[in-house]
């Protein structure tokens, strides 16, 4: 076995775990769903004579969803079994999506069956990332983190961005919008029988502790998010990087999501073909930041690197507010793509290393919550701000303020010495690698 540690990859090295290769299988079926279910609804709409309007419909409640137990999600991974809680989420999206799909192959379908859809799916989706977040540090030692949060960014954008709307266009194409549902609830169905042979897995959290402290399930799980909001005011490196992270979804978000099919049509003449170009160049460069990342080991200046690498990653946004041609939006995209998603892996294991395990899931919850709670402000704010402003100047405010915020964040976040102080890159003692302290031993 050290044998084939020393040979094999080190972004492969988790895979020689057979549990995390259940995870991580259940994991990619997951991505492969999501990836589907995004063609297959724009279709399916279509087919049912629906317009942007009611896609938004459908989409918003999704959002909606998932921001509404995202929080509660936190509370559930610390204090449920966290297989227990990925189980639920595989089901509720194969049992809401398979119905829809019956109900598309039976030409019964109606708007509001996918608006529900929608919407159990969000819900479920809510509580998925901190569970997973929560699990992983169990399945695997703490030096191979880095690689499994690599191997996560990397299939990530490949079945979500890539694989998995490419065969729901084949499916439309070759047979119908229901087809394509059917798939959606296929793969999750196969990601919950993954789930179904994966172990539980001991809580990493004395609950008994705190019994005395909440007299009903409500103050419990007040007390809970409180704890967890505490830990996140008093630890100087997280709170600095979620509210750099805030500002950078507000700046840039709004212009890539909004603006950026426009600026391929209105500066570059382009089309849907022509957009898709671009996504799937950000998608493909996410895939090759993420598994550059996960090759190598925890730089020794992660919290510097990983910040200003997610400022330097929106400069090529610019390039959508100034070039007429596509080739270069194209390259801007793998850029912005590869520079993007590289940092979150180093993010991912940050905070695995970093958070104590009995706060894992809440720390997790809230960092999910932050960026999704902004992502609908920066989306209704672009369109307003390029009618108002000009599209340039939003693109450029997208490319520019996020790198300002990154060196304040630096700079003014005493970053350089909280790394150096705890060391991720194997050279720490066991010491200088310990969790933070939980919030009542934490210094203010």
């Amino acid at each position: 076995m050290a044998e084939t540690s020393r040979v094999a990859p080190r972004a492969l090295r988790p895979l020689r775990h057979p549990h995390y290769r259940l995870l991580a299988a259940s994991m990619a079926l997951s991505l492969l769903s999501a990836g589907l279910w995004t063609v297959a609804l724009v279709w399916q709409v279509v087919a049912l004579g629906g317009g942007p309007q009611d896609l938004s419909l459908v989409v918003s409640l999704g959002a909606f969803g998932m921001l509404l137990t995202t929080l509660l999600g936190g509370v559930l991974a610390d204090r449920v079994p966290q297989r227990h809680i990925l189980l639920a989420v595989a089901v509720v999206q194969a049992g809401s999506t398979g119905v829809v799909a019956a109900l598309s192959l039976a030409q019964v379908l109606a708007l509001w069956h996918l608006a529900a859809a929608g919407l159990l799916s969000g819900l479920a989706a809510g509580v998925y990332y901190p569970a997973y977040s929560a699990l992983l540090p169990a399945l695997l030692p703490e030096e191979e983190l880095l690689a499994a949060n690599g191997l996560e960014g990397a299939l990530r954008p490949i079945f979500v961005q890539a694989g998995g709307p490419a065969l729901a266009g084949v499916l439309v194409a070759a047979a119908s919008p229901g087809a394509a549902l059917g798939a959606t609830a296929l793969a999750a169905a196969a990601s919950a029988a993954c789930l179904l042979a994966l172990p539980v897995t001991p809580l990493r959290r004395d609950l008994a502790a705190g019994a005395g402290t909440a007299t009903s399930p409500v103050r419990a799980v007040l007390g809970d998010l409180a704890e967890g909001f505490r830990f996140m005011v008093r630890t100087r490196w997280l709170l600095v990087t979620l509210l750099f992270a805030s500002g950078m979804v507000l700046a840039m978000m709004g212009p890539l999501e909004v603006l950026t099919p426009f600026a391929v049509r209105d500066r570059a003449g382009g089309g849907p073909r022509e957009h898709a170009l671009v996504l799937a160049a950000f998608g493909l460069g996410g895939a090759l930041g993420s598994a550059v990342v996960a090759s190598l080991r925890m730089p020794r200046r992660y919290l510097t690197v990983m910040t200003l690498m997610w400022g330097v990653g929106c400069v090529p946004m610019v390039v959508f507010g100034l070039s007429t041609a596509l080739w270069p939006m194209v390259v801007a995209g793998a850029v912005a793509g590869a520079l993007f998603n590289a940092p979150m892996v180093i993010w991912g294991t940050l905070l695995q290393r970093r958070v104590p395990p009995a706060l894992l899931g809440r720390v997790a919850s809230l960092d999910f919550f932050v960026s999704l709670a902004l992502m609908p402000a920066s989306m209704a704010l672009a369109g307003p701000a390029a009618a108002l402003f000009g599209m340039t100047a939003v693109f450029l405010v997208a490319g520019l303020v996020p790198l300002a915020l990154a060196v304040v964040a630096v700079v003014a976040g005493r970053l350089p010495a909280d790394e150096i102080a705890h060391p991720l890159d194997g050279s720490a003692s066991p010491a200088g690698c310990a969790p933070e302290p939980l919030p009542e031993a934490a210094g203010a």
